[in-house]
């Protein structure tokens, strides 16, 4: 799988509910990746957020599912269609991480959990409920870890169905950098 077969899966995305959310996969995946290029500006990061999901897209028609809530394992499937992709260890580390780091924070907040969105917490238990504490210490000893962690941060905050973000064109130039260096 190539960058451009990626970017099609999330064009071809844009009337794809994002799971038990107000907005498309497309948008929810415009609007993360315009939140990393607005806040960090790394194209590993702004890639990976971009990405985040696609493992919900390009996963096999006989994927185990989470009742109705998505692709179960998504994050491996889409760090590997990264990887496959030439993107880069980096990027397809953060999109394997993502779900990782939900976890990570169920685990070290309450209140964390109190504010999921209702499939975010559907999904939770079907992506092994919170960390244990020798998977925290794990996590945090992740040299990407704060990084995974913006990540997680934007994932959730990008479910607006009113806000404008640049198309996915945009971010075109940015998986052609990743896959050639």
């Amino acid at each position: 799988m190539s960058g451009e077969d990626l970017l099609q899966l999330l064009a071809d995305a844009e009337d794809v509910g994002y799971i038990g959310e107000s907005v498309s996969q497309l948008a929810h995946a415009l609007q993360c990746a315009a939140l990393a290029a607005e806040r960090d500006g790394s194209d590993a990061l702004v890639a990976a957020s971009l990405l985040h999901d696609i493992g919900h897209l390009c996963a096999a028609a006989d994927a185990p599912t989470m009742a109705g809530l998505g692709v179960l394992d998504h994050e491996t499937i889409g760090g590997d269609a990264a990887r496959s992709a030439g993107l880069g260890e980096d990027v397809a580390s953060l999109i394997t991480s993502h779900v990782a780091a939900k976890r990570y924070l169920v685990a070290r907040s309450d209140s964390y959990r109190r504010k999921l969105s209702p499939a975010s917490q559907g999904t939770l238990e079907f992506q092994g409920g919170p960390m244990s504490p020798d998977e925290v210490r794990r996590f945090e000893a992740d040299p990407l870890a704060e990084s995974i962690l913006r990540l997680r941060a934007w994932d959730e905050e990008a479910k607006n169905p009113e806000i404008t973000v640049p198309s996915l064109e945009s971010y075109r130039g940015v998986l052609q950098r990743l896959a050639s260096v």
